[in-house]
C-alpha cells in the first residue's frame, strides 16, 4: 500500500508532523482497522434502514453477556479523577490551545472534530500544537507582539484529544487512492509524536 499527500500547497511546519515513519504507522493503522470501520459503518446504516422500517431498536443476541454480567470498567487515572471544570475547544490556533491549557481548568478536550474546521492546514496545525504542548514548548507571537506561552506557575489543564468520528475521512492523505479515515489519521499523528 502505499499512502499520498495529496495538498501541494505549503503548511508552515508540516514536515515535523510528516514524516515517513508517522505517515507509515497512519497506514499501519489504516491496514488494521479501517476494513472494520467500513464494515461497521455498514452494520450502521442496515441497522438505521431497519429502524426507520419496523420502528423497532433491539440488541444483539450475542451480546446479552455484557448486558447480564457483573462487571464495571477500570478506574479513571489519577489526572482525570477530578473532572469539576472541563472544558471543550480546537487545538488549532495555537493561541486557543494556550488559553486553554492556561484557563485553570482541570481537562481540556482538544476538539478534532466538532470545535475545529477540518481543513488540512487545521489538522496540521492542531497535531503540531497538541506535540509541542506535550513537550511544554508551545508558545505564540501576535502580530502586535503580544506573546503566549504556557504557565509554570500553575498546572496546565489535562490534555484528552478528541479525533474526528470514524464517519470522516482525509481527503489528503490517500492510501491506494481512497481518502484515509479521518479519525485514524488524527490519533495516529498525535499519538505518534507524543508517545
Amino acid at each position: 500500500m502505499a499512502i499520498t499527500v495529496t495538498d501541494p500547497r505549503p503548511i508552515n511546519r508540516a514536515e515535523e508532523i510528516l514524516t515517513p515513519k508517522a505517515l507509515a504507522f497512519v497506514e499501519e493503522l489504516h491496514n488494521r482497522f479501517a476494513g472494520t470501520r467500513n464494515e461497521l459503518l455498514a452494520a450502521r446504516a442496515a441497522k438505521r434502514q431497519r429502524v426507520a422500517e419496523t420502528g423497532k431498536l433491539d440488541f444483539l443476541p450475542e451480546t446479552q453477556e455484557v448486558r447480564d454480567g457483573d462487571w464495571k470498567v477500570a478506574p479513571a487515572p489519577a489526572a482525570l479523577q477530578d473532572r469539576r471544570v472541563e472544558m471543550t475547544g480546537p487545538a488549532s490556533p495555537a493561541k486557543m490551545a494556550i488559553n486553554a491549557l492556561n484557563s485553570g481548568a482541570k481537562v481540556w478536550l482538544a476538539d478534532l472534530e466538532d470545535a475545529s474546521t477540518p481543513t488540512w492546514a487545521n489538522v496540521i496545525d492542531a497535531i503540531l500544537n497538541l506535540r509541542d504542548a506535550a513537550q511544554g514548548t508551545l508558545s505564540y507571537t501576535s502580530e502586535e507582539g503580544k506573546e503566549y506561552r504556557l504557565r509554570t506557575d500553575a498546572p496546565l489543564a489535562v490534555v484528552v484529544a478528541r479525533p474526528r468520528g470514524w464517519h470522516m475521512q482525509e481527503k489528503h492523505l490517500l492510501l491506494n487512492g481512497e481518502p484515509a479515515v479521518g479519525a485514524l489519521v488524527d490519533f495516529g499523528l498525535h499519538f505518534f509524536h507524543i508517545a
